[in-house]
C-alpha cells in the first residue's frame, strides 16, 4: 500500500517523489512514513538524481499531513505516540537533511504534516489557492521542538506562534508575505515553472551546491565559526573537477557542463 500511494518518477537528473492517496488528501499513514524514508535514501544514493520535487499526485492538495483518522489504534498512548514519531519525525528529518535540493511543489491543502514536509525542503512553490495550517491546538497535542523549529527559522517566533496558537489557515498570498512560501504560480504555471527551476539547479555544480545547503544548515544550527570540516570542504572544492569545469567554460565564454 505505501509503494502504491507514495512513488518516485524520474526524468532526467530530477527525481519526483508523488504523494498519491487523493480520496484522503494525501495524508500520510504509518506505512507511507516508513515508504518515504526508504524513498529518500535511495535517490540520495542515486548518483544520476541531482534535485528532488515533492508533489501532490494532482492538483487539489499536497497533502493534509498524518492521516488522523488512524491515531486511535497508532497514537492513542505516549508508548504509541513514541513509535509513532519516531517513525514520522525520521522521515521529515531525513528529508531535512536531504543533502541534494529539495522543492515542494504545493497545490492546494499543505497542512499539519503535510505543511512539515514541505518546510523540510528547501524551497516552497505554491499555487495561488494554496492553503497552510498547522492544527495541533485543534487536536491537543504539543507541537515537537524540531517541526517548531523549522516553523520559527522562517518566519519567526511571534508568527509561529499565532500559527501553532490558533491553527488557522493562510491563504498563500499571507503565506508569502510572512515567508513561508516561497513563490506563488497559477495553477497553469506551477508544474512548468516549478521543473524548470529543477533542472536549472540540476545543471549548476552541486559541489557548490551541496557545500551552500551544509553552509546554511550549519548556520541555522547554531555555528558561529566555521568548523574544520567545513573550511575543508572550501578548501577541497578548488581541487574538483566542478571548479576546473568552472573555470575553463568563464575563460572559453560559454556556459559550464557540469557533471
Amino acid at each position: 500500500m505505501g509503494e502504491q500511494h507514495l512513488f518516485v518518477e524520474k526524468e532526467g537528473a530530477v527525481a519526483t517523489i508523488v504523494l498519491n492517496r487523493p480520496e484522503r488528501r494525501n495524508a500520510l499513514n504509518l506505512e507511507m512514513w516508513g515508504t518515504l524514508s526508504t524513498l529518500l535514501l535511495q535517490l540520495e544514493n542515486d548518483q544520476e538524481t541531482k534535485v528532488v520535487v515533492i508533489r501532490g499526485g494532482d492538483d487539489t492538495a499536497f497533502s493534509a499531513g498524518a492521516d488522523i483518522s488512524e491515531f486511535i489504534s497508532n497514537r492513542f498512548s505516549p508508548e504509541q505516540a513514541k513509535r509513532y514519531n519516531d517513525q514520522s519525525m525520521g522521515a521529515v528529518d531525513r528529508l531535512h537533511r536531504f543533502p541534494k535540493p529539495t522543492i515542494a511543489m504545493i497545490q492546494k491543502y499543505a497542512v499539519g504534516g503535510g505543511l512539515d514536509i514541505a518546510l523540510s525542503c528547501d524551497f516552497r512553490f505554491s499555487s495561488d489557492d494554496g492553503v497552510f495550517a498547522i492544527t495541533p491546538a485543534k487536536l491537543g497535542i504539543v507541537y515537537n521542538l524540531t517541526s517548531t523549529k523549522r516553523l520559527v527559522d522562517l518566519v519567526g517566533p511571534s508568527r509561529a506562534k499565532e500559527i501553532l496558537y490558533t491553527a488557522n489557515a493562510l491563504n498563500a498570498h499571507e503565506a508569502r508575505r510572512i515567508g513561508l512560501v516561497d513563490r506563488i504560480y497559477s495553477q497553469d504555471e506551477i508544474v512548468e515553472q516549478t521543473y524548470a527551476f529543477a533542472r536549472l539547479l540540476a545543471e549548476r555544480s552541486q559541489v557548490s551546491i551541496h557545500g551552500t545547503k551544509k553552509m546554511v544548515q550549519a548556520i541555522l544550527d547554531g555555528h558561529i565559526e566555521e568548523s574544520p570540516e567545513l573550511a575543508q570542504m572550501v578548501l577541497e572544492s578548488f581541487h574538483s573537477e566542478d571548479y576546473r569545469e568552472g573555470v575553463q567554460a568563464f575563460l572559453q565564454k560559454r556556459q559550464p557542463r557540469f557533471s
